[in-house]
């Protein structure tokens, strides 16, 4: 299983995430998030940094431009939506690099498979996460996960939304043949964007083992 580590600020811990071999670093580039990446860091010191771990932009109703110029100046090599992004937009987009569409599931009977239904040729992986009305970060909450078991989603997803280190056991026995990675943020977090490195090591040890 992949792990993505999102809503990093600090250049120190990039590079730890990179030596624990974490495979995936998310950069908020939403400026209503406590996590904005453009805070803390520029672009040429994460690219100085010559990471291995695959640096995510993440964005909110961003447009083409805005994507892309942060695409280039932090050399990202993948763009997560977050936002209300059409399939139009989202083809445009993955003409220049690969996406992750994220849902954020509000509803304890949300239809997964019509929800992603007009996304499947225009992006690269989905993301779930837990939803709220009017907002559009994480909730720190979870979600019904059974909604993603029945349902048949032909492509790699990743599992978002409050997942903590206690929920370990229940990550190994989740089953769905397209879960790819999982996203972990806040609940790994001395304050936001500052994260635990010594939770996500413990994480990263026991999500990898007999896995």
């Amino acid at each position: 299983m992949k792990i993505k580590v999102c809503g990093n600020t600090d250049l120190t811990q990039l590079k730890e995430l990179d030596d624990l071999k974490i495979d995936y670093a998310g950069l908020i580039f939403y400026e209503q998030s406590p996590r904005y990446a453009l805070k803390n860091l520029t672009g040429q010191k994460v690219k100085d940094l010559k990471l291995s771990i695959q640096k995510v932009g993440v964005f909110v109703n961003a447009t083409e431009a805005e994507i892309m110029k942060q695409v280039e100046d932090f050399g990202l090599d993948i763009v997560q939506l977050h936002g209300d992004e059409t399939p139009t937009f989202c083809n445009r987009i993955s003409d220049h690099i690969k996406v992750i569409k994220a849902f954020r599931i509000a509803s304890f009977d949300t239809n997964i498979d019509w929800l992603v239904k007009e996304y499947d040729e225009v992006c690269d992986f989905y993301l779930f996460d837990k939803g709220s009305a009017g907002l559009y970060g994480g909730t720190g909450r979870k979600f019904n996960w059974a909604l993603l078991e029945k349902s048949i989603i032909g492509k790699p997803f990743f599992l978002s939304g409050g997942i903590a280190i206690e929920d370990i056991n229940a990550l190994k026995q989740f089953n769905h043949s397209f879960l790819y990675g999982v996203d972990i943020n806040s609940k790994f977090e001395t304050s936001p964007g500052v994260k635990n490195m010594n939770l996500i090591r413990e994480f990263e040890n026991e999500i990898r083992t007999n896995n």
